[in-house]
């Protein structure tokens, strides 16, 4: 097993809500409360949930993009979170972040090269003289022509912006790169090159990912470890296959049962939740789970659940009072 890169433990994003003349905080959003993971040098792991599960405020908060609550991340030994803002902007240039819109989070009045080259010099990874050419060797290795390279992003199709902001992310040499929804906004067709690319460029550029998608076709493809969550927790961890094979959260088998299979001749149950996702002003007591599952007890609305280990070899972890009992774990999805 290689090295942990990152380690987030107990990591919060509360955000406050203000109300009355006075502007005083009259209840918080619990984005992200209380999630610990880490990811080790070289794989992928992806972070996957529906609409406002804290997915994507989880990378932003690990980069301090938004700066969290509480909680800890540490990224080759050093706690990310106790650094001061200019000795965290130099450790940035390991951390790199490609972001889901590809035409928001490029300047529209640098040309493609000069995106690339801003990188280059805030960071100080390339001689003024040499950015120009590495700029454009990027380009090239993110499947651009070099005479594109003047180009202004509007002049870019999206998959093509997003082959950009993936050069950016490259230009100064991180270890580690988050992928917020990169693909999302693309057609399938793109998608499918894109994820091609990431996976091409991780193998080259010996890159680890932590790759945020709600798109569970996309991360069956790319990942080598999957976090579930739900309103701002974690309910699994697995490897992709047994996840895929044997889910164990009634959650993640909701969410498995819901991808479309292109077989006709293969019956697949499909699991509907009742009920709306909760507030994460208000979440559930409990278990956050227990008011859309099939299987929640009394013990479930007073109790939450902790991550504990579910199989034999102790890399499966889910957080359900009743995993024994109620048999989620049979049957391949």
């Amino acid at each position: 097993m290689s090295k942990e890169l990152l380690t987030v433990r107990n990591l919060k994003q509360h955000f406050p809500i203000k109300g009355g003349i006075f502007g005083r905080t009259v209840n918080v959003v619990k984005a992200v409360d209380g999630v610990s993971f880490s990811v080790h040098e070289g794989e992928t792991v992806s972070i996957v949930g529906e609409s406002g599960c804290g997915k994507s405020t989880t990378g932003r908060a690990i980069l301090r993009l938004d700066e969290p609550t509480s909680g800890e991340v540490w990224f080759e030994g050093t706690d990310l979170l106790s650094l001061r803002r200019t000795e965290l902007n130099r450790k940035r240039k390991d951390l790199q972040m490609i972001f889901q819109d590809p035409y928001a989070s490029l300047n529209p009045r640098k040309t493609a090269v000069q995106v690339l080259e801003e990188a280059m010099e805030i960071q100080r990874v390339v001689p003024a003289q040499q950015r120009r050419a590495k700029a454009i060797e990027l380009l090239e290795t993110v499947g651009l022509a070099a005479h594109q390279a003047d180009r202004y992003p509007h002049e870019f199709s999206g998959g093509q912006r997003q082959r950009i902001g993936i050069a950016r992310a490259l230009s100064v040499n991180p270890k580690l790169i988050i992928s917020d929804e990169a693909v999302s906004a693309l057609d399938v067709s793109i998608q499918a090159q894109v994820l091609n690319l990431l996976k091409s460029l991780q193998a080259q550029f010996k890159l680890t990912y932590l790759f945020i998608s709600h798109d569970l076709g996309v991360v069956r493809h790319i990942s080598d470890r999957i976090i579930v969550m739900y309103l701002g927790t974690i309910v699994e961890i697995a490897d992709k296959h047994s996840l895929f094979r044997q889910p164990q959260h009634p959650y993640t088998r909701a969410l498995l049962s819901a991808i479309p299979t292109l077989d006709p001749d293969r019956k697949k149950e499909r699991i509907i939740l009742k009920g709306d996702v909760p507030s994460p002003i208000d979440p559930p007591t409990g278990c956050r789970f227990h008011t859309r599952c099939m299987y929640a007890t009394d013990f479930c609305k007073s109790e939450a659940p902790i991550l504990r280990v579910v199989d034999q070899r102790g890399s499966h972890l889910a957080a359900c009072h009743y995993i024994e009992d109620i048999g989620v774990a049979t049957g391949s999805l």
